[in-house]
């Protein structure tokens, strides 16, 4: 076993190897999505599967990457080969985030099983396109998988450090942009072969068996104090439910309901009673779902304990197959992916917070998805806006939450990269719940379209307000404006040149009376 010193110095060392490949990857892409708003994350992961280290990127990415290491491991990736996938029912989150796995070899493998990886570099990213039926590949209400997008099962793009560049042709010929899209994608696999060499210059360093040592060991140890941490609550069975607000077909509210069980210093997670799966494209594969339960439980331990496997095997999802949190093919997931987790999230919290949990009230709940694009051109990003407030303080403001981890794109790279001008973007004035602690203040963004372009529209919180806490005001829900007529939380309109797109995003629930 590592002493205190020797464990937090390979916990740093196993973490900086994500962030530097998510470093390269950002300076290395080429659309703003990625380049800018830094909607993508890397992460290294055992042999076997379990996560090492990630880096501070996007919750809703980073907990679903277990499934997509095994997916590809169960089908017999060797050292140096590259693989990509999509598909959400194979260990993808929704068809634009693009993974990039890169399996490791030993810096001298010479031996009988030589092939065996001893470790995988991931890097998954969020492309502005892959195909389908709309610009953005997120079409609001679409009702099968194949709508939204190129569906990549797992596929090797790369054997033994060459790449084939004819897979990777026949990919992204089928999506739109396609030499954006292969420009991203090359900026992926430099960022996961980044990934590969550092983890070959601390075997180096170490040796094999000191560094499979010190992986054991700080797995072990985030396992312990996150037992130590749920131990900490009191134990028993708590419900709480929340609500989407339609699929896109329909603008029925949709129930989640969840179960938990804090026992022995683990968490036990039931969604029997949540929806059967919707008609549009508002469910979740259980990858993500995953994600929504890791992050979750991640913000009830301590700061210093290292993100890895360990906390994973405190957790366990129970959902009824078939369901809205545990969607079967061919159900569309687009939306699932970035909205109904974070409902996930937000009923999680509601359910822990009667074991005693210091939670906050409720952020704004949703990631504001705003797609434009054309035949030539896609642009997509996700709106900040309120955090809900706590005990420690108001809610920030003009903030992703939960979720999603993203930056906004600046005005200017904005309107260099597409047909669009910004011509308001601010704070949201009054939409905090007030309370002790107010609940911080949503966005206003409004964009002009210069041509004629399509616009998708994948929001939540336009009827349900965030809540607040403790006695605190709920924040202000959001509102979707085109040429000032409000139009519905999931919507595809057909913009000509001159048409203003307003979005004014919820903000988060107060704290306190």
């Amino acid at each position: 076993m590592l002493g205190p010193v020797e464990r937090e110095l390979m916990a740093q060392l196993f973490a900086a190897i994500p962030e530097e490949m998510g470093a390269v990857l950002v300076k290395s892409a080429r659309s703003p999505n990625i380049r800018e708003r830094r909607d993508s994350s890397a992460a290294l992961f055992t042999a076997s599967g379990e996560l090492v280290a990630q880096a501070a990127h996007i919750p809703v990415h980073l907990g679903a990457m277990p499934d997509a290491v095994r997916a590809v491991a169960s089908r017999g990736a060797v050292a140096g080969d590259v693989w990509v996938l999509n598909d959400p029912y194979t260990g993808g989150t929704h068809l634009p985030d693009i993974t990039v796995i890169e399996a490791v070899g030993g810096v001298a493998p010479a031996h009988p099983g030589a092939d065996a990886p001893v470790a995988y570099a991931v890097v998954r990213a969020h492309h502005a396109d892959v195909g389908g039926a709309r610009p953005g590949s997120m079409p609001p209400g679409a009702r099968r998988l194949e709508d939204e997008g190129v569906v990549i099962p797992p596929t090797r793009v790369g054997v033994r450090g060459e790449l084939l560049a004819d897979v990777v042709d026949g990919l992204v010929s089928r999506m739109r942009e396609p030499a954006l899209r292969r420009a991203d994608l090359a900026a992926q696999l430099a960022a996961a072969r980044r990934g590969g060499e550092r983890w070959n210059e601390l075997l180096a360093r170490h040796g094999a068996r000191a560094l499979e040592d010190a992986v054991r060991d700080l797995l072990d140890y985030a396992e312990r104090r996150t037992r130590a941490a749920l131990a900490g609550l009191a134990p028993g069975t708590y419900e709480a439910e929340d609500f989407l607000e339609g699929d896109g077909v329909t603008g029925d509210l949709l129930r989640i309901r969840v179960r938990v069980t804090l026992q022995g210093g683990s968490l036990a997670i039931d969604f029997e009673g949540t929806a059967p799966a919707a008609s549009g494209n508002v469910n979740c594969p259980l990858s993500v779902t995953r994600s929504a339960a890791l992050f979750a439980t991640r913000c009830l331990i301590p700061e210093d304990v290292p993100t890895n496997g360990g906390v994973a095997r405190c957790i366990s999802i129970a959902a009824p197959a078939g369901c809205l949190v545990n969607a079967r093919p061919p159900s569309a997931v687009a939306a699932g992916n970035v909205e109904t987790s974070q409902r996930i999230a937000d009923a999680l919290f509601l359910a822990l917070a009667q074991a005693g949990a210091k939670v906050a009230a409720q952020g704004q709940g949703t990631m504001n998805n705003v797609i434009l694009g054309t035949s030539d051109w896609t642009y997509y990003e996700t709106v900040g806006g309120g955090q809900g407030a706590s005990a420690a303080g108001p809610g920030p403001s003009g903030v992703h939450v939960g979720m999603s981890n993203t930056m906004n794109t600046p005005i200017e790279v904005l309107e260099l990269e597409v047909p669009v001008r910004v011509e308001r973007y601010a704070l949201r004035e009054g939409s905090g719940g007030a309370g002790a602690q107010a609940g911080g203040r949503g966005v206003v963004r409004e964009l002009r379209a210069l041509e004629p372009c399509s616009l998708s529209l994948i929001t939540e919180r336009r009827k349900l307000a965030p809540r607040g806490l403790a006695g605190g005001g709920d924040g202000a829900p959001g509102r979707n404006l085109v040429n000032g007529g409000e139009v519905a939380s999931k919507v595809a309109v057909e913009l000509v040149a001159g048409d203003v797109v307003r979005i004014e995003t919820p903000g988060g629930g107060g704290y306190g009376a």
